[in-house]
């Protein structure tokens, strides 16, 4: 199961001795299988939501509970997709996902870890790159390989933080659809949390996108986006619903500018 609480979590940085607020009294439910999009201006906190998801850091105030339970630490059920790959240099493509998996409760033989990391990196399109390492793969490629590895460890939740900032667009394009694929025809749905500077990426991707502010260090607004799966570039580019959530959500990160402007006259 993936059910995600957050209730009235802050997290504050000490800085010169003084503690200041990133993030402040979030609360938040994500649902077991929901795809949920963090927006947002820099220095929103976005990322910080995510370290305090996957355990990685710890509220300051307030409490995460998955299925019930507070969130203590890192844990096997949640995996992480970074924005640069987060890939061991002296490793294959193959020795990646096969390190993933080995990070899964229950025992596997090398022969069986082996052929589920093949067909992972068969399904991201990387069936012949196996053998080779990171330094070999263009950045496209090596991101195809870090999301085989998050999928293969079979997470209830998959956390990933502007996986797709680095590489260009057609190939940003291409792993956004690719993440879409595989979410939609897992064994089991994941619950995605995903980060992203990017509106339109936002809307493609997400059941409901969750627009932080920088000013309040809070939620400004949620927005269920109500679109039918499944989705792709070609089917949205030119849907009303599509570009009313467009202006809607630009509409409020330019709010939020304005009043972050204002603040700091």
């Amino acid at each position: 199961m993936g059910k995600i609480r957050l209730e009235n979590v802050t997290f504050s940085y000490q800085q010169q001795g003084v503690a200041g607020p990133v993030v402040e009294d979030v609360s938040l439910t994500i649902r077991e299988g929901e795809f949920v999009s963090f927006i947002g201006p820099s220095g929103c906190g976005k990322s910080t939501v995510l370290r305090l998801l996957s355990g990685l850091s710890r509220p300051s105030g307030g409490r995460i509970l998955l299925n019930g339970r507070e969130i203590a630490g890192t844990g096997h059920e949640r995996g992480v997709v970074f924005q640069h790959y987060a890939l061991f240099p002296w490793m294959t493509a193959r020795d990646n996902v096969i390190f993933g998996l080995r990070q899964c409760p229950g025992g596997m033989t090398r022969k069986n870890v082996s052929a589920m990391a093949d067909r992972y990196l068969d399904l991201v399109g990387l069936h012949d790159v196996g053998d080779k390492y990171p330094n070999q793969l263009s950045g496209g490629m090596q991101q195809r390989v870090t999301i085989a590895r998050a999928f293969a460890m079979d997470t209830d939740i998959l956390l990933m933080d502007e996986p797709f900032s680095a590489v260009d667009a057609r190939n940003r394009m291409k792993l956004q659809e690719l993440l879409l694929e595989l979410w939609r025809k897992g064994e089991k749905k994941k619950t995605v949390v995903f980060v992203t500077h990017d509106v339109d990426e936002a809307i493609l991707l997400s059941d409901r996108i969750v627009v932080l502010s920088a000013c309040s260090k809070g939620i400004k607004e949620q927005i269920e986006v109500g679109l039918s799966r499944p989705r792709n570039w070609s089917l949205l580019a030119n849907t009303a619903t599509y570009t009313a959530l467009r202006n809607r959500l630009i509409g409020l990160l330019f709010t939020d500018l304005v009043e972050e402007t204002k603040l700091a006259i």
